[in-house]
């Protein structure tokens, strides 16, 4: 069995790739490991949007602010200059364009960018689309880390969503345990493949047309 990327690994492959001083959302779930994967002396100003610019890394045990946790309730640090706002102020950065990426869970993605994370047809109960909405069109780029299939088997890069749309034609890239692809419109380009990856096993467990960089 094909070992791939674990998720720690995920989240180091993605803050390698940020850019100095980017200001980046990090949505529930998977991306919220990324925050402590950030090389050292690299600064990136990571964005929740309960009202935290400058969000740390997870607190080491007993060093935990119950006044601090991201927007998935989990404990949470500042880094130095942080700054608290209103969470009104918090959606004004996000919708006003001022977000550099947005890093957020994905159930589907399809070869044109479009991105399904919120409901799944025919799942009773569960919330509306909340603020991914905002994160999926307000940022510069959007990336998507996930697992490659969902715990059925099911592939999540797909040609097109069959699930409720979040956004249209937003993601640029995602991230899995088995890869990195962009969005390339008609097809994924596969930008990297996981260490014991191959191309056949990438083939058998994506729906998308895939092309190979």
């Amino acid at each position: 069995m094909t070992k791939g990327w674990s998720e720690d690994e995920i989240a180091a492959r993605v803050a390698a790739d940020l850019p100095e001083h980017a200001v980046v959302n990090l949505g529930i779930g998977l991306p919220v490991r990324v925050a402590g994967h950030i090389p050292a002396g690299k600064t990136v100003f990571f964005h929740s949007e309960n009202g935290i610019i400058g969000l740390g890394p997870a607190p080491q045990p007993g060093r935990e602010d119950p006044d601090v946790v991201n927007a998935a309730k989990k404990q949470a640090t500042l880094i130095p200059g942080a700054s608290i706002v209103h969470h009104a102020d918090s959606f004004a950065l996000i919708r006003g364009g001022r977000l550099d990426y947005s890093i957020l869970g994905a159930l589907q993605v399809s070869a044109s960018g479009d991105i399904a994370n919120w409901k799944v047809p025919g799942q009773k109960g569960g919330g509306g689309v909340g603020g991914a909405m905002d994160l999926a069109v307000g940022a510069r780029n959007v990336l998507v880390m996930m697992r490659h299939q969902d715990k059925a088997g099911a592939p999540k890069l797909v040609q097109a969503c069959a699930f409720p749309l979040t956004a249209v034609r937003t993601v640029t890239r995602v991230y899995t345990e088995l890869g990195i692809f962009e969005c390339a419109g008609d097809a994924f380009v596969v930008r990297e493949m996981a260490p014991g990856v191959s191309q056949d096993e990438l083939l058998g467990k994506t729906e998308a047309v895939l092309r190979f960089a």
